[in-house]
C-alpha cells in the first residue's frame, strides 16, 4: 500500500485526531534527535577530533542520510515495529486514541529519563510504550505479536554481546597493528577515521531509528484508512523528509548532558579507541537493521564502549555509569508498558 500526500493531509481533514497523532509522533521523532542522535558523536567530541558544533552538524547530514538509504532498499525494521501491536477493533477513533495513549507514554518516559540524565533506549520506550497501549486495549496479550517480539528479545540480548565483542575485538586489532608505530604521528590519522567512524554511527542511527517513527506514522495513517495489518507497503518519499527534518531540529538543539555522559563518564578515550567504538557500533547496527531486528542505538553504543574499555583493562569502566544504564534499560519496559496501559485506560473511558 502507497500513501500520497494528499491521502495524508485527506485523513487528517477527516480525523482531526491523526493530527495529535502526527504531532505526538514527531515529538518522539524530535527527542530522539535532541537524546538519541548526540549519542552517535559525543565520542568524535570526547576525544577532540571534532568541536560540538562541527560534530552535531555531521551527526545531523548523516543521520538524514541513513533515513533515506535504509528507507529505499529496506523497510524490514519499519515492518517489524508496525506489526508488533493490534490496534485494530473495528472503532477507527477508538483504536487511533488508543495509540495517543501509547505514544504520549513514549515521550513522558522519555523526558523522565532525560531529566534523570539516564541515557535509557528511547527503541524499547516505544516498542513498551505500543505493547502496554495494546495490551489495554485489548484486556489481554492477544493485542500482542509474539513474533515480532522475538525479534525485540533477540536484539536485546545480542546486540549486549555484539557490541561489547566487536569495541573489544576492533580495539585489539588496531592496538596490534600499530603496537611498534609512532603514537605521535598516528594521532592525526585516527582523529580522521574517529569523524568517519562517527559519521558511519550516525548515518547508522538514522538507518535503525528512521525506520522506527516511520513505521508508527504509518501505522496512525493506516490505521485512519481502516487499513490493519498491511503485508507489503512502501515508504513515501515525503514521509522520509518529516522524519529527517523533525529528527535534525532536534539534534540541533541540545543533547549536550547526553554527550557528556555516553562519551566521558564511561571510560577515557583515545581516537583510535573512539574509532573502535564507532565502527563497532555502526557495524552492529548494520546487520540488526538488514536483518530487520529493532535495537537500542544508544544500547549498542555504550556496550561498544565497554568492550573498549575492557580492551584496555576492565578497571577502565566505570561501572557505576554502567549499572544506571542498565538500570533504566530494565525499568523501560514494565514501566513504560505500565504506562501506556495506564493513559490507554484512561483514554479509553473519554472516548
Amino acid at each position: 500500500m502507497e500513501v500520497t500526500f494528499l491521502n495524508f493531509l485527506e485523513q487528517l481533514l477527516n480525523y482531526p485526531v491523526l493530527i495529535i497523532i502526527t504531532f505526538l509522533i514527531s515529538g518522539v521523532v524530535f527527542v530522539n534527535g535532541w537524546i538519541d542522535v548526540p549519542n552517535t558523536i559525543a565520542t568524535c567530541v570526547s576525544t577532540r577530533s571534532l568541536s560540538p558544533k562541527k560534530a552535531l552538524a555531521m551527526a545531523s547530514i548523516f543521520n538524514s542520510l541513513g533515513v533515506f538509504v535504509m528507507s529505499i532498499f529496506s523497510s524490514n525494521v519499519a515492518r517489524t515495529i508496525y506489526n508488533i501491536a493490534d490496534f485494530e477493533v473495528g472503532d477507527t477513533k477508538q483504536a487511533l486514541a488508543t495509540l495517543c495513549g501509547g505514544l504520549i507514554a513514549i515521550v513522558l518516559w522519555t523526558a523522565l529519563a532525560w531529566r534523570f540524565e539516564l541515557p535509557t533506549s528511547q527503541s524499547h520506550a516505544m516498542i513498551a510504550g505500543l505493547s502496554g497501549a495494546a495490551i489495554a486495549l485489548h484486556h489481554g496479550l492477544s493485542g500482542i505479536n509474539f513474533d515480532e517480539w522475538k525479534k525485540v528479545l533477540i536484539g536485546l540480548v545480542f546486540s549486549v554481546i555484539a557490541g561489547f565483542l566487536t569495541g573489544f575485538v576492533f580495539t585489539k586489532i588496531i592496538e596490534k597493528i600499530c603496537r611498534y608505530m609512532d603514537r605521535r604521528r598516528t594521532l592525526p590519522v585516527f582523529k580522521k577515521t574517529q569523524v568517519l567512524s562517527g559519521a558511519a554511527m550516525a548515518f547508522m542511527n538514522g538507518a535503525q531509528d528512521g525506520q522506527k517513527f516511520i513505521g508508527i506514522y504509518l501505522m496512525g495513517i493506516f490505521l485512519a484508512s481502516g487499513v490493519s495489518g498491511a503485508q507489503e507497503f512502501y515508504i513515501p518519499i515525503w514521509l522520509m523528509i518529516l522524519c529527517s527534518l523533525v529528527m535534525t531540529l532536534g539534534t540541533c538543539i541540545g543533547g549536550y548532558k547526553v554527550i557528556r555522559t555516553i562519551g566521558s563518564k564511561i571510560v577515557k578515550m583515545e581516537p583510535y579507541q573512539g574509532t573502535a567504538t564507532d565502527f563497532a557500533g555502526a557495524s552492529c547496527l548494520l546487520i540488526f537493521s538488514i536483518l530487520g531486528i529493532p535495537v537500542s542505538t544508544s544500547h549498542t553504543k555504550v556496550t561498544s564502549i565497554m568492550g573498549v574499555g575492557a580492551a584496555r583493562r576492565i578497571s577502565k569502566v566505570n561501572w557505576s555509569v554502567v549499572k544506571n544504564m542498565v538500570l533504566a534499560w530494565i525499568l523501560t519496559f514494565p514501566g513504560c508498558g505500565l504506562l501506556g496501559g495506564c493513559i490507554t485506560l484512561i483514554f479509553m473511558k473519554i472516548f
